[in-house]
């Protein structure tokens, strides 16, 4: 796949069966979308394009970041992320558009001559049934439609009820993930959720009871982290090494009170340095709630059981 990160630097293609959108998550909604574009590029011969945008719109139209409004904009996936599932869905060219304030006021028109015909060379255009686009999102597939002729492009709406029939939103999955319910999440997304971080020093108290953990600072801020619990998880090093792994985000209750909230995975049957390091997390089930024990023995012992229940969680 071609990523374009620069509209002035995409190549004219005269023949692009195109779709557009935000896509956070890339879930099987969005699978849906994708899997329709590559059916219509594939019977005309010409690439499948993918235009999306980033940084998020909300983040550059909406509150500051410290805003609590902010909070429900936590992002399903990285722009890593983003890129690396359009890649696995075949599509053939990613344009990464810079979203500024100053491109949140093209018009709808400014918007299909300016980046649809000019940059890309649509041919063909595929939609999800509640696309917008345009200044205060006054475009949509009516307008579309009605001056297609004259843009002398094609589109196609992906029926609600094809998308609707398998149920899925992005604020479905962030509402499954706030409450630990990685089942629905992972079933709505079509793989398991991913968390990357770099391994930074902690209070290094695991060691001491035989079970050191990787404390991780996720590389993007806004990308949510799933409810206080404990997890079983894959762990993938920078390396590309795959290891068991259970992991806790909490304030550790055991260890103190008033304790900052932190990500610490132990990976299982692992020996070896993964300091400063990016380490990448999938989500494949939550064990249980984080709980407070009476003393390091009692959390010893339940570490133990967690290492069990991680085990065969994974199989």
């Amino acid at each position: 796949m071609h990523v374009i990160r620069d509209p002035a630097q995409f190549p004219f293609l005269a023949n692009a069966v195109v779709t557009s959108g935000t896509f956070d998550g890339v879930h099987v909604g969005h699978q849906r979308i994708m899997a329709r574009l590559r059916e219509v590029a594939q019977a005309s011969g010409g690439p499948a394009v993918v235009i999306t945008y980033w940084p998020h719109p909300r983040l550059v139209l909406g509150p500051p970041p410290s805003h609590p409004e902010l909070l429900e904009l936590q992002l399903l996936n990285t722009l890593d992320e983003r890129i690396e599932k359009l890649a696995q869905l075949g599509v053939d060219y990613l344009l990464i558009v810079p979203f500024t304030k100053e491109f949140a006021q093209w018009t709808s028109e400014e918007y299909i001559q300016n980046l649809l015909l000019k940059t890309v060379g649509t041919k063909q255009l595929v939609i999800g049934y509640d696309h917008r686009f345009g200044k205060n999102r006054e475009g949509g597939f009516d307008y579309l439609s009605q001056h297609a002729a004259r843009y002398g492009f094609t589109v196609e709406e992906i029926p609600r009820a094809d998308v609707d029939a398998v149920g899925v939103s992005s604020t479905r999955i962030r509402q499954a993930l706030r409450q630990g319910d990685i089942a629905t999440a992972n079933r709505y997304l079509g793989y398991q959720y991913p968390l990357t971080g770099t391994v930074v020093h902690g209070q290094k108290l695991g060691r001491t009871i035989g079970y050191p953990t990787a404390n991780l600072v996720p590389t993007e801020p806004l990308k949510l982290v799933p409810a206080r619990g404990i997890y079983a998880v894959w762990a993938t090093t920078a390396a590309g090494t795959r290891h068991e792994a259970m992991l806790s985000i909490g304030v550790r209750p055991t260890i103190g009170n008033d304790l900052a909230q932190t990500i610490e995975v132990n990976l299982l049957d692992f020996t070896g340095d993964l300091y400063d390091q990016l380490l990448t997390l999938e989500f494949v089930a939550w064990l249980r709630a984080e709980e407070k024990y009476d003393g390091l023995d009692a959390l010893t012992a339940q570490l133990a059981l967690d290492a069990e229940n991680t085990r065969a969680a994974l199989k």
